[in-house]
């Protein structure tokens, strides 16, 4: 069936699975640490697509700021989003689809430098360096990525891992990001039909890998709502149902171990394919981003 009906029992998270049973998600009971967190403020929250008539959200672009110094994906959707004069310490980008990346806005930021898919950075270099010298502006250092780098910034990382996706650049690897300070670990995980198990393995999260390490914190698309899990953007896309049993699967085999009260927060949430108001009939495990969020993750004691 297409609707996913969510259940509370016993204070745990559940999700009809339609097919007889339930996948069950047990609520974590450890406290947060002391410890220095890792901030996180949602600059924009939505996915491309047309704005549907009966639908009342509009949702900048998805983008994230870390700790007041590090930029995922940005378009001129969200330089509202930023204090004027801001300029972030490195810019990354998931992918080169438009309401992702955007040369004139990455420009004007005016990041120390900007981090992308080596698959894709010489034609991204001749895009920002044009777009640099019509907005007779500096271009930023580019730098590329290979799956699996991990780039450091004090006491903050960020690991590239692949994900699920594809744009019109058939060489193109789509990334996602492994972020983490201290014992915080929070994957970043859009544009992605789930978690592919090569990112599984780098970000040490693959039952399989023996020596594995939890993840403490997961911000996942979820450009389908209740009621399109068989949209066929499932197969470069997250479903909230998708996003369910993905965190149902880590937390069964210890890979998934947030503070208590902490929600995987969802993102990248598409105008026109989700019915659900935002806020409302969620379960606790789930909590949908909006744009100006600002949240804390912490590791669990």
């Amino acid at each position: 069936m297409n609707r996913r009906d969510f259940l509370k029992i016993g204070g745990s998270a559940a999700i009809a699975t339609g097919m007889g049973g339930l996948a069950t998600i047990p609520a974590d009971a450890r406290p947060a640490s002391d410890g220095p967190g890792l901030t996180v403020k949602f600059l924009g929250t939505g996915a491309a697509g047309k704005r549907r008539s009966d639908h009342p959200e509009d949702r900048r672009h998805s983008s994230v700021l870390l700790d007041n110094r590090i930029v995922i994906d940005f378009t001129p959707s969200s330089e509202d989003m930023l204090p004027e004069g801001f300029s972030p310490e490195a810019l990354f980008f998931t992918h080169s689809h438009g309401d992702h990346y955007n040369p004139a806005a990455a420009v004007r930021l005016k990041p120390r430098a900007i981090y992308l898919g080596e698959t894709w950075i010489q034609r991204a270099i001749g895009e920002i360096y044009s777009s640099a010298a019509i907005q007779k502006l500096p271009a930023p250092q580019i730098l590329p990525l290979r799956v699996g780098d991990r780039i450091n910034f004090g006491d903050i990382s960020l690991t590239a891992v692949p994900a699920n996706h594809a744009t019109n650049d058939i060489h193109e690897q789509t990334l996602m990001y492994l972020i983490e300070k201290g014992d915080v670990r929070v994957l970043y995980a859009t544009d992605t039909g789930g978690i592919p198990s090569v990112a599984g393995r780098i970000a040490i999260i693959d039952p399989h890998v023996k020596q594995g390490k939890a993840l403490t914190g997961l911000i996942m698309e979820s450009t389908m709502g209740l009621d399109y899990d068989e949209d066929f953007r499932i197969f470069a896309h997250s479903s909230t149902a998708t996003v369910l049993r993905t965190v149902h699967m880590l937390t069964k085999y210890g890979r998934y171990t947030p503070p208590e009260g902490q929600p995987v927060y969802i993102t990248h949430m598409s105008r026109s394919l989700h019915d659900t108001p935002v806020d409302k009939n969620w379960p606790d495990i789930i909590k949908p981003a909006h744009d100006g969020l600002e949240v804390v993750f912490r590791a669990p004691v």
